[in-house]
This record gives C-alpha cells, sequence and structure tokens, in this order.
C-alpha cells in the first residue's frame, strides 16, 4: 500500500479544467479504505464477502472518474452516477460533499448523470450500495477541492494555509479578518493539468453534517409540484404514446384488423405494430387509451400460456433440492409458499425517446443506465456514440427501474415512426405485462438436541429471477475472484446475500429455479423476505420445541453483540412480552445484510371484528397495530433519510406478508391496476411505529435501502402464528380470498372510472 496513504490520509486528483474540478485517484482510495484487518477465517460466507463488496469492488477502478466541481457562482456542483428514485441519496450525497468543503447543504447541486460507459460498474444503483461504495471517492473529491481552494486564497490573500479557515463557503484569515467566496476562488484553484494532491479526511468526532438528521433537499419541490419527472420533461415534439399490449404474459401481435379505422380516430397521430404489442400516438393520453381500447388485434400465445398458480407450484415441488434423509435427533420442518408479487412502483412505467435516422436520445428513470444504452443501441442497430440516455430522477424503483422496458419501447416506437414519443404504461400494464417477484417456496429443516441446535438446511426454489440488468455482468467479470465458484448468476446473488446469523451448527441454504416464462425483476431486498420470514417462523417454533421465550431464544443463539442489541432495543422500545389480549399477539424477528443488523417488534390483531371488518372493495384480515423497528447500518449519513426508508420497509414486510400478491390463471395476473393490487393500505398500517437508529458502530456506512423489509414481513408472520395457534405457511396469507372481479384482457386497458364521487368521503 502506498505508505502515504491510510485510514484517513487519501491522494486524489485536481483536473483540468476551466474551474476547480477534483477527484479520488483512480481505483485507488476505497481499496485502500478497505484494506482487509488480519482475522481468523469465518465459516459464514457474507461476513468475508457479500454482493454489497462484490459491487463495491467492481466499482472501485472507475470511481477516480466521478467529479466535484465548484463553481464560479459559489455552487458546488456534482453529477450523481446513480438513480435517485426516492430513496433519499442527492441529499446524502450533498451531506457529505457539504462536510469535507465545509459549504452549507443548499450551495451543493446535485442532478444525475448521463449513461457514461467509461464508468463500467459504477453507474449501477441497486443492493443498497450506492452509499457504501460512493462514501469515501465523493469525500476523497470533495477534501481535494477543499484543499485546492484553501491554497488559492493564501495565494490571493498573501496569507499562510495555516492562517485560513474554510467554513460556509468563504475562506476566512482568521489573523487579518480578510475574507474570499469560494465562487471567487473556483477559476485560481482550477489546473491547466491533472495534478496528484494528498489530502486528510474531516474527524468522525468533527463531523457537523455527516450523522446528523437533515431533510431531504428535494422535499419542497416535490411536495410543491415542481420537481420533474419523466413525465414532466418537455422534449418537443413527444407526444403522449401507449401500447395495446396482449391478454396473455408475453404474447405477440397475429393481426390487427382495424389499423386504418383507429388512425383516423380523434387526436391519433400514428398507430404501429411494434414487438410488444401496437403502439398508438396521439395529442393527449385520454386519446391513446381510447384508440388501444378500439383496437381488434389477433395475438399469438404468450411464453406463459394456460399456466396458474397451482400449475407454477408443481413445477417448483419438482426443482426443489433435497433436504436429504432426517437425522437420528428431533427436527423442525415446514415448507412455505410466496406466491407472485408486482414490482411495480407508483410513478408509472415511462420514458422520452428521440430517435432520428442517425442518432438516439432517451430519457427514463434508470438504474442501469450503461446497459440501458447498449441494448437500446443494438435495438435500433446505432454506434453505441449516437445514443445519448438522460437519467431523470424516479417516483419509487423497489427493484422495477434496474430494467428499461418503456425506455426500449419507446425507442422502438420513435424509431418506426419517425417522430419524437412520450411513452407511459398503463397501470393494468405493469400489472399484468410488468416484472413481478417470483413465486417462491421454501423447505426448512433444524435439528436439535436438548437445548443445542446442531444444524439447518434451507432448500429456497424460486421461478427464475432476470438478472440481466447489469448485475449479472458484474458478477461475470468477478467470477474468477469469488469464493462460490462459477455457479451462475442467481445462486452467486443468492449465496452472497443471504447471511445465517444464529449459531446453528452446520448451516447450507441454497437455491434452485426453473420456468423462465415470467417477466421478473429484483424486487426491493431480492430473495431475503422470503428466505428470512420462513427461517424466523422455524425459529419461532423451535423456541417452542425448547420451551424457551422466541425474544430470549434469539438473543442466545445470535452470533454477536451488535445483532444482540438491536434486537434487545427492539424488545424492550416494543415492550416485549405484555399481556396481550386473544386473537393478538407480539411478533419479533431479526434479520441482516450488507454491513446492517435490523430487528422488527410488530403487534397484530387477529379478532374476528377485526378480520372480518368491512372495507370497500378490499382484502381486510388482521390489522397490524405497533410496528417497532430498530435498525444500526453503521454509519448513518442521515438519520433522518435512514428512518424514512425503514418506514417504507416496514409497509413493505406488512404487504408482503398480509395481502399483497398476483392471482395467475390461465397465462396472465388477474389484478390490473393498484385498486385490486393490495399493498398496505390505511386500514393495514400501525397507528403506533417507532424506528430507532442505534448509535453508529462501525467508521463506514452499511447497506439501508432493502433493510427494511425481510425482518417487517418476517415479525408480522411470527405474530399471527402467536395470534391464531397456526403457524401461515403460505404468503400472503390472504392469497387465498379474491375480492374484487377480475377486469377483461380484452381490451387490455379497463375503462376509465366514472363514479369517483360516489366514493368521496
Amino acid at each position: 500500500m502506498n505508505p502515504s496513504i491510510g485510514r484517513r490520509r487519501f491522494l486524489g486528483y485536481v483536473l483540468a479544467a476551466p474551474t476547480l474540478v477534483a477527484a479520488a485517484e483512480l481505483g485507488r482510495t476505497p481499496a485502500a479504505h478497505a484494506q482487509p484487518q488480519a482475522q481468523l477465517p469465518s465459516p459464514e460466507l457474507t461476513e468475508l464477502l457479500d454482493l454489497n463488496d462484490l459491487m463495491t469492488v467492481a466499482a472501485l477502478p472507475t470511481s477516480g472518474l466521478i467529479t466535484v466541481e465548484v463553481e464560479r457562482d459559489g455552487t458546488v456542483s456534482f453529477a450523481l452516477p446513480r438513480a435517485e428514485v426516492g430513496q433519499g441519496i442527492t441529499t446524502s450525497t450533498a451531506m457529505l460533499i457539504a462536510e469535507e468543503l465545509t459549504v452549507p447543504l443548499e450551495r451543493v447541486r446535485v442532478t444525475l448523470a448521463d449513461a457514461r460507459p467509461e464508468l463500467v460498474f459504477n453507474q449501477l444503483t441497486g443492493a443498497s450500495n450506492t452509499t457504501i461504495a460512493t462514501y469515501t471517492p465523493i469525500r476523497v473529491a470533495a477534501a481535494v477541492a477543499r484543499h485546492r481552494l484553501l491554497a488559492a486564497a493564501a495565494a490571493e490573500l498573501g496569507s499562510p494555509v495555516t492562517d485560513l479557515a474554510l467554513k460556509a463557503g468563504s475562506v476566512t484569515d482568521r489573523l487579518r479578518g480578510k475574507e474570499i467566496d469560494i465562487g471567487a476562488l473556483a477559476e485560481k484553484a482550477a489546473s491547466a493539468q491533472p495534478r496528484q494532491v494528498p489530502v486528510v479526511l474531516a474527524e468522525r468526532e468533527n463531523f457537523t453534517v455527516i450523522g446528523k438528521p437533515h431533510n431531504r433537499i428535494d422535499a419542497l419541490d416535490a411536495v410543491t409540484g415542481r420537481k420533474k419527472f419523466t413525465m414532466d420533461l418537455a422534449v418537443a415534439g413527444a407526444k403522449p404514446t401507449m401500447v395495446c399490449r396482449p391478454p396473455t404474459i408475453n404474447g405477440t401481435v397475429g393481426s390487427v384488423a382495424n389499423l386504418a379505422e383507429v388512425r383516423t380516430m380523434p387526436g391519433v397521430t400514428d398507430v404501429v405494430v411494434i414487438s410488444t404489442g401496437v403502439a398508438v400516438r396521439a395529442e393527449t393520453f385520454g386519446q391513446c387509451i381510447d384508440a388501444v381500447r378500439a383496437l381488434r388485434v389477433s395475438w399469438k400465445p404468450g411464453t406463459a400460456e394456460g399456466k396458474s398458480d397451482q400449475s407454477v407450484l408443481r413445477e417448483l415441488a419438482a426443482a426443489e433440492l433435497p433436504l436429504g434423509l432426517a437425522p437420528p435427533v428431533p427436527t423442525v420442518e415446514a415448507k412455505f409458499t410466496f406466491h407472485f408479487r408486482s414490482n411495480s412502483a407508483l410513478e408509472p412505467n415511462c420514458a422520452i425517446a428521440d430517435v432520428r435516422a442517425d442518432r438516439a436520445e432517451i430519457w427514463s428513470a434508470l438504474k442501469s443506465p450503461i446497459v440501458a444504452r447498449e441494448t437500446i443501441a443494438a435495438k435500433l442497430r446505432l454506434p453505441l456514440s449516437k445514443v445519448t440516455v438522460h437519467v431523470t430522477e424516479g417516483g419509487g424503483s423497489f427493484g422495477r427501474k434496474l430494467f428499461f422496458d418503456a425506455a426500449l419501447e419507446a425507442a422502438e416506437v420513435s424509431q418506426r415512426i419517425g417522430k419524437p414519443v412520450k411513452l407511459m404504461w398503463h397501470r393494468a400494464d405493469d400489472s399484468r405485462q410488468g416484472r413481478t417477484h417470483p413465486m417462491a417456496t421454501s423447505r426448512v429443516r433444524v435439528a436439535y438436541a436438548g437445548d443445542t441446535v446442531l444444524g439447518y438446511q434451507q432448500r429456497h426454489t424460486s421461478v427464475s429471477t432476470d438478472l440481466g440488468h447489469g448485475l449479472g455482468e458484474v458478477i461475470t467479470a468477478m467470477a474468477a475472484k469469488l469464493p462460490v465458484g462459477d455457479i451462475g448468476f442467481a445462486q452467486t446473488f443468492f449465496h452472497l446475500s443471504q447471511a445465517m446469523s444464529y449459531r446453528f451448527g452446520i448451516s447450507t441454504q441454497l437455491l434452485s429455479e426453473t420456468g423462465k416464462g415470467f417477466n421478473t425483476g429484483s424486487m426491493r431486498n431480492v430473495y431475503s423476505p422470503d428466505v428470512t420470514c420462513a427461517r424466523e417462523l422455524i425459529v419461532d417454533r423451535l423456541a417452542g420445541k425448547m420451551g424457551k421465550d422466541p425474544y430470549l431464544f434469539r438473543r442466545d443463539f445470535l452470533h454477536d453483540d451488535r445483532s444482540r442489541a438491536v434486537l434487545a432495543k427492539a424488545a424492550e422500545a416494543g415492550d416485549w412480552g405484555r399481556p396481550m389480549p386473544p386473537g393478538t399477539a407480539q411478533g419479533i424477528a431479526f434479520h441482516a445484510e450488507y454491513k446492517a443488523v435490523s430487528a422488527a417488534l410488530v403487534e397484530i390483531d387477529c379478532r374476528p371484528e377485526t378480520v372480518n371488518r368491512p372495507i370497500r372493495d378490499g382484502v381486510t384480515g388482521p390489522r397490524v397495530t405497533k410496528a417497532v423497528f430498530a435498525v444500526d447500518v453503521g454509519l448513518a449519513v442521515n438519520p433522518r433519510g435512514l428512518e424514512a426508508q425503514m418506514m417504507g420497509g416496514v409497509s413493505d414486510g406488512i404487504a408482503l406478508a398480509l395481502t399483497s400478491s398476483l392471482h395467475l390463471r390461465d397465462g396472465y395476473f388477474l389484478e390490473a391496476s393498484w385498486d385490486n393490487y393490495f399493498y398496505t393500505r390505511q386500514w393495514n398500517t400501525p397507528p403506533e411505529l417507532r424506528i430507532i437508529v442505534m448509535p453508529s458502530t462501525s467508521e463506514n456506512p452499511g447497506g439501508a435501502g432493502e433493510l427494511g423489509v425481510a425482518a417487517s414481513m418476517a415479525a408480522v408472520a411470527c405474530a399471527y402464528g402467536r395470534a391464531t395457534g397456526t403457524m401461515p405457511t403460505t404468503f400472503p396469507i390472504n392469497h387465498g380470498t379474491l375480492s374484487f372481479e377480475p377486469k377483461p384482457t380484452v381490451p387490455p386497458l379497463p375503462p376509465s372510472p366514472t363514479d369517483g364521487m360516489d366514493h368521496a368521503r
């Protein structure tokens, strides 16, 4: 290791530019920062290397291409190479820069970078990796800028650097009282050629921004409607466009009986057959919907033709890896089923495309823009250099925007008609043809003797998860360095993301996949909610067999003090063990991932008067009345943002446990919008919700974006089992209740409701 680099000492670069532009040294800074300490090897793979480590190492070589720029007006600009989709990373990134440059947070301007192929694996947003991978490079780049500004101010003021202080965006000579704004130094601090600069990062005990709760920098724009999403962009000539889609998953167009007639409908400018259906471009989206509903299309079979929940379950059973013969000691064993779930975000799937004969320009909220750009270029048969992809902010993702279906579709439509398009999926499109969390089963067997757990086996079987969004390329590039060997994308993902947090003897968790006829995706937390839910339910049953309290059992078997502390905090804050009426109960669960640990305690009401209360057009069922979630992510850059993410994760967990799923019948999903896809609604949201951010236990941040889901889902499931006396084995628990009349698949878009005022209260 370079002797000048240490825990806080780093090398960076001043780049050649008209104003001050600074970067971390190429590929070296984070590697030095992450030098492993000598220690005995651990039997738990994720303690040695997890998926987040893999992504961080893959991003190292291009970390020096991420730059911080000081502008002439005194603001600081940074183009973030990750996607802001509501998780708050533009705010936490601005905080890192404000800390090292000692400028007010409001003077930091964070935008989203266009697709930059030179960044290779450093422009993929997923696996809770953004803050971990960018934490040091961004701080180093900002520290280099601080170093240069002080040097330029020393020359300008004729003062020694030791007499200067940079604070609140100005450099002050503490002895002479002179002051100069950083904007006036932006050109003077610039360099005509790249220069290497050693810097020292701020001491953690001196942090004034990092680790302090801050509101989101875009909060006001978001609540006042000024924030710009894809559909808000004014691109010249881009008119509303929608697609008439097949009645079954991935069906294709056979013929269209009335193309000419639909082209003459009011407002319609173009109608064209594309690979995914029939595209309609019109003056308004309402006119698009009318035209889509008017089309008479003969469809060819799709990739899931004739399949149903039951047929997929049979396929999963056939693909399940065996547990082997039961050992000659007591065991606890069960099999759990997890149905398809929609991966739709609240913001409709959308993109803008302007494709000409010799070039293409795309706008969309993309978490894998480099792969999107490469795929679009290949689809259009254009040189990569002729395709520009702009990353816009997104209204939610949860893994959905790792895929760029709308952008690819918009590019195809624009090329076919030779005009710009503003393409938007209908709610029904995303429910029926969009990305889903795969149906899966999980069989668990635990062997024990007395108070000792001898072994834990879990065989997770899932419909194939599509990892063709860029993560597969990361895994391929790093395969030779992985301790799991060449076992394929999904298996590598599974092994590097699933941790066994308990001292359960010899532990094996294996994945098997089947069926590639579905449009699946890396839904938030991917495998972890299902795997953890199955494990925690078995832990409850095991505790019962041993005659132990579920909380105390977990506490005694957890690997480390940090995990025990977060579990204890949830139990204490939630008043674990308090007397509760019959039909109600508490549940507690633990989950660890990506250098972070979490625990959830919930209280559930399963009494008949609650389960059977009337809810219009809704799955009612049990209600979670209280939730306490404790989290330790190491260093929390923005505790307020972390708290908000955990709140969302708790709602995700409640939904996955109780209500949200897709029903597959005859090759299509019955759900056609959010009105009959039952994500956590007001009647299932806990009136009492508390998020506890534990004191920082590390110099570095851990993963947080997905962390809130698994423990929450598992705690709800455990609470349900204790309240009813029956361990649930099928999720969501209310999947068997179809509380709505399925809408027709032809035409594919349901008619817009006209009775909204009838339901106003």
